[in-house]
């Protein structure tokens, strides 16, 4: 892709200059603006790789437009353009993210080289988010496999680029997952992440939620909500189970992502925002389109890149290091650190296909761990699954994997609650109170009796 570069400065004959010796010595494709503001609506609207920008322009001067870069999370980085002698005011710049300076009257070679340092940094940076991007993705899901080996490929690609990205797969593969990868390696990180479950509410109250609404705008909506586009501003919004959408709601995100601006209910103006969007679905989106349950412009517009997770059964490899992974979470959740599943048990699951994928997996390693009352496991899984015992309790005995006492499964289960409540809220105790619905004191006395401070 051929490196694109703005131009800004009010003086045309020296917009000229610069772009013959871009175009003529590096073959690089020009652009050009008069003032900031100009800039900034070209950056609005077009693909820009880096700014080269005038100090003194009317309008909005080269700070001025820096300092709008800054803001903006994905904006170009700057290189500025100052008089001769300006140097102070060109560190001031670099502190506030100028990548680089050169001075007029402009010099062909120290244009270049300001350029090629410039275009090494953003190389190196470039590189840094692709590694962050593959640490990413490891440290949010566990696999071996080829299938995954390449979905990781393609999250350390895309993550790093300001691109919305279409996750696809079955219930229960990861796809959250791999969203929360993208936005972990993403510049947009620190930003908010904001998830949306298009299912989760009634068809009427979805735009509401989506892009917010007026005090008094429907009956209940006793307070202005601002919506989660505006909530996910400058940050991620991922929109999960996006097929369930109805045409409606389909046309007025279309209209968000092509306008970059929100209507909330009842308003009669719109707000910009900035947010990158991810969506994932479940539901074979070429074929509501073409049934007509879905929108083929909207589809268009969601699939720019999309990443197929495959389902469990199609990467068997990734099994039993699966397996691993949920035996030593849940044995420390459930006080059994040092659980070991059987040979056997290893087996069983090893056969299974899954239907469930992951989340059946996980289910079923979480039910052998919270029913065991030792840390070698040795119960079939699947007999335990159907309501069973699963064995007698002479072989569960011979096993060393008798019944636990009720006390004692009721105190594995509030445990494994709590553990749940806190890892959600990132810690934070009054959230977890809450989602928990007890008090901030009551939540401390149970991580108190369980440890878990």
């Amino acid at each position: 892709m051929t490196l694109r570069v703005l131009v800004v400065d009010d003086e045309a004959p020296l917009r000229y200059t610069l772009r013959t010796i871009l175009e003529e010595e590096e073959g690089i494709e020009v652009l050009e603006a008069a003032d900031g503001q100009e800039a900034l609506d070209r950056i609005d609207q077009e693909r820009v790789d880096l700014v080269l920008t005038d100090l003194r322009m009317p309008c909005l001067d080269g700070m001025g437009l820096l300092d709008a870069l800054t803001r903006r999370p994905r904006a170009p980085r700057a290189i500025l353009i100052t008089a001769y002698g300006s140097e102070r005011i060109a560190v001031e710049a670099m502190k506030r993210g100028a990548l680089d300076y050169f001075a007029k009257p402009y010099d062909p070679e120290e244009i270049l080289r300001v350029l090629r340092r410039s275009l090494e940094t953003l190389r190196l940076s470039e590189e840094n988010l692709t590694l962050k991007a593959a640490l990413a993705l490891r440290r949010t899901m566990v696999f071996s496999s080829d299938a995954m080996h390449r979905v990781a490929g393609l999250v350390e690609r895309v993550a790093p680029r300001d691109v919305t990205v279409l996750v696809t797969g079955e219930s229960g593969t990861g796809k959250e997952l791999v969203a929360r990868a993208i936005v972990k390696a993403s510049s947009r990180a620190a930003a908010p992440y904001v998830r949306f479950n298009c299912a989760a509410l009634p068809r009427e109250l979805v735009e509401a939620e989506l892009f917010g609404h007026t005090r008094g705008a429907f009956t209940g909506a006793i307070q202005a909500r601002e919506g989660l586009f505006r909530a996910a501003q400058g940050g991620t919004l991922l929109l999960d189970e996006i097929g369930e959408l109805d045409l409606a709601t389909q046309g007025t995100l279309l209209r968000v992502l092509q306008e970059r601006e929100v209507r909330p209910v009842g308003e009669d103006r719109s707000f910009p925002v900035d947010v990158r969007l991810l969506a994932s679905t479940n539901r074979d989106l070429p074929t509501l389109v073409e049934s007509g349950a879905f929108r083929q412009d909207l589809y268009y517009r969601l699939c720019v890149v999309t990443i197929h997770v495959p389902p469990l059964k199609d990467r068997p490899e990734d099994i039993l290091p699966l397996v691993e992974h949920f035996a030593a979470l849940f044995g420390e959740r459930y006080g059994l650190p040092e659980a070991r599943l059987s040979d056997r048990v290893l087996r069983l699951l090893k056969e299974h296909s899954f239907p469930g994928n992951v989340r059946e997996l996980a289910n079923t390693v979480e039910r052998l761990v919270a029913l065991a009352d030792n840390p070698w496991i040795d119960t079939d899984p699947f007999a335990l699954a159907e309501g069973g015992q699963g064995e007698s309790a002479a072989q569960q005995s011979a096993n060393g994997t008798s019944s636990l006492g009720l006390r004692k499964r009721v105190a594995a289960f509030e445990r494994s609650l709590v553990t749940a409540a806190l890892e959600e809220s990132g810690g934070n105790q009054s959230e977890a109170a809450r989602r928990l619905g007890i008090s901030r004191v009551s939540l401390i006395d149970k991580m108190r009796k369980y440890k878990l401070r």
